[in-house]
């Protein structure tokens, strides 16, 4: 982000809300140069206009801005952080399948946030949706059909940093797949391998599906 923009956003972030002439004053520039910065923070969703108020209560009101929900994103996380240092104590207390169930069940409640499968529902419509969901969750997932069968490639792992240290976390992602598409899922590879996605295998009644070298043949 563009300097003076990001400390807009440290500004909003202290203080909670400002004016333009605060922030025009915090950041020592004149008062239109402030409004044009705020203006591409709110074309981004980052900034919002949240009322009004009078300057010492008094004069005519000014806008107040402050942080959409949005701009947490801006500032520095650490959640894969706290999510290994959680998953450390949890295998420090509880034996290894007492763990191993918990990350089963976390698979198994993330597949309920997705559309459920209908009867009868062709599978090529369930793809759509199984993907949409997954790209909702952070996968970049797409699909395609190779040699008779179904690839579906999850393309992102939205657990990097966290499943190198604990790759049972994979689990939870397989589980998740066995729900959200019942037929015959089959892990052919992962990002864990040093290979650039995640790829599924959905397998037809007629045939079942080749091997793939995802390296040779992605």
């Amino acid at each position: 982000m563009q300097p003076i923009r990001r400390r807009i956003t440290e500004i909003l972030r202290e203080h909670g809300s400002a004016t333009v002439a605060e922030l025009a004053s915090e950041l020592e520039m004149a008062q239109v140069s402030v409004r044009h910065h705020l203006d591409i923070l709110m074309g981004e969703d980052l900034v919002e206009m949240s009322g009004m108020r009078r300057q010492n209560g008094a004069g005519r009101p000014s806008l107040v801005y402050s942080l959409t929900p949005q701009a947490t994103k801006v500032f520095p996380q650490r959640h894969d952080a706290l999510a290994s240092a959680m998953l450390n104590e949890l295998k420090s207390t509880l034996p290894a399948g007492q763990v191993q169930e918990v990350i089963r069940r976390m698979g198994e409640k993330a597949a309920q946030e997705a559309p459920a499968v209908t009867p009868g529902q062709p599978i090529l419509e369930r793809l759509d949706e199984v993907t949409r969901f997954l790209c909702q969750k952070g996968y970049n997932a797409r699909w395609e059909e190779r040699n008779g069968h179904y690839q579906l490639h999850a393309c992102n792992c939205p657990y990097a940093g966290v499943s190198d240290e604990h790759p049972e976390l994979c689990m939870m992602d397989e589980v998740m797949m066995e729900r959200l598409l019942p037929e015959a899922v089959r892990l052919q590879s992962r990002v864990l391998d040093d290979v650039p996605r995640c790829t599924y295998a959905i397998m037809n009644d007629e045939s079942p599906p080749a091997k793939t070298d995802p390296l040779t043949n992605p």
